[in-house]
Formats: C-alpha cells, sequence, structure tokens
C-alpha cells in the first residue's frame, strides 16, 4: 500500500463525498490516513472470506464485485465507477466480505482505514446520513437484479445488462459503443449464464441489428429494443 501526500485540493478532488461535510479537524484526520494503491487489469483486490480493514474508494479504472458459485462459476453482482464507495459493508455487520473484487483494467483505488471512518461518522451526523444513502441505494439496485436475474429469460438478462453497463460506465464520442470492454465470460458473469448462452445471445443480438459487435466492443444500435426486451424478459 502506497502511503501518497497529497494536497488537500488533491484529496478533496478524489473522495468528494466525504470531503465536503467534514470539519477542519476531521480533514486533517482523514489527509493522515488517506493512502493509495494501484491494480493491474484482472488483479484481485479482496477475497471472499477476508476480514475487510478499509474503505475503497475508485478513483480511476473499473471494478467489479463477484461471488464465486457452483461448478467454479462466477457470478458478477455490481461493477463499480469511478469516485464509487466499496468494500466497508461488511465492516459495518461485523462480518468477513461474502464477496470478491477485482479489476476490470488497471486501476488506482484510495483506502482509507474502517476506524477512521467510523471516528468520522460518531463524530458527524451528515456523513452518516451518506453512508446510509449509499448502503441503501445499494441494497435497492441489488433487490431489481436479483428478481431480474432469476426471473427474466437469457434475452431479457443480456439486454438489461448491456443497458446497465451503458447507464454505469457510458458510451464512447460514438455514442453508441461501451466504454467497457468486457470478456464473453464476464458478460455472462454478470447475466447469470454460460458463456456459450452469451456468445449465442449477443450473435442474435447482432444478427437482428439490435447491436454491433467488434471484438469485445460493443455498440448499442437499437437501444429502445432493447429496452423492450429488458422489460419483457
Amino acid at each position: 500500500m502506497v502511503k501518497k501526500e497529497l494536497s488537500e485540493a488533491e484529496i478533496a478532488e478524489s473522495i468528494p463525498d466525504l470531503w465536503q461535510p467534514l470539519t477542519e479537524e476531521q480533514r486533517i484526520l482523514l489527509a493522515q490516513n488517506f493512502t493509495i494503491q494501484k491494480y493491474k487489469k484482472n488483479e484481485t483486490i479482496y477475497c471472499e472470506g477476508e476480514t475487510p480493514t478499509h474503505l475503497m474508494c475508485l478513483l480511476t479504472g473499473k471494478v467489479k464485485i463477484y461471488k464465486d458459485g457452483v461448478g467454479g462459476r462466477s457470478q458478477i453482482i455490481r461493477v463499480i465507477k469511478r469516485h464509487e464507495y466499496f468494500a466497508y459493508r461488511a465492516y459495518f455487520a461485523e462480518e468477513d466480505y461474502v464477496t470478491a473484487a477485482a479489476a476490470f483494467e488497471p486501476c488506482t483505488i484510495c483506502l482509507i482505514p474502517m476506524p477512521t471512518i467510523i471516528s468520522l461518522i460518531q463524530e458527524n451526523a451528515e456523513l452518516a446520513m451518506f453512508f446510509i444513502r449509499q448502503l441503501s441505494i445499494d441494497l435497492g439496485i441489488s433487490d431489481e437484479r436479483t428478481v431480474s436475474l432469476t426471473q427474466k429469460h437469457i434475452r431479457g438478462r443480456l439486454a438489461e445488462s448491456l443497458l446497465f453497463l451503458k447507464d454505469t460506465y457510458g458510451v464512447e464520442e460514438d455514442q453508441c459503443t461501451l466504454s467497457i470492454y468486457l470478456s464473453r465470460e464476464d458478460l455472462a458473469n454478470l447475466s447469470n449464464m454460460t458463456t456459450s448462452n452469451a456468445i449465442r445471445t449477443l450473435s442474435n443480438f447482432a444478427a437482428e441489428k439490435l447491436i454491433i459487435i467488434d471484438g469485445r466492443k460493443i455498440k448499442l444500435i437499437e437501444e429502445d429494443k432493447l429496452k423492450k426486451i429488458s422489460k419483457i424478459g
């Protein structure tokens, strides 16, 4: 872990949601405990069963939160985007991690010891409300995805995943190419299906001219039709 001396302005820019509600004294404490860690593509950030120690905030790159299932198949629970906080729920629950996290691509992550976060929360009601709000949002998203991944058919699940990736990471300058290049296996793990089913369904979408596939690049051509497929399930 790299202890990087950043100015208060740099830290404020990195974690604005945490920084803004703090008093000057609290900001000094946070700055003293602010560390930076870089991860390579596909590198594990934390493992299932480990004891949580730090709040993490993604500064650059993309991260997947996943859980290994039956037969060695993984299920991607959610994906993390820039300036999103993660890895802290288990600490609040006083349990070990029930998921794992890995880098989709090279990442820079800031880490703050959870005892420091707890100390700040106890002194700052606005910061406490921020975490309550974040956990509530995450729970709502998790509830929706649980229903989608268990009740929708394959086409609906894959269409929803493509739209989910667009909503999370956006598109490139052409306004239709997803700004994340997933392997077919990761796309399958995000959609709760086998890799072969993901490949076949993607090919069907391409044949129907709903998307264009160029290697790992996926262009969404008929977004409205994908939304209909997602809702039909």
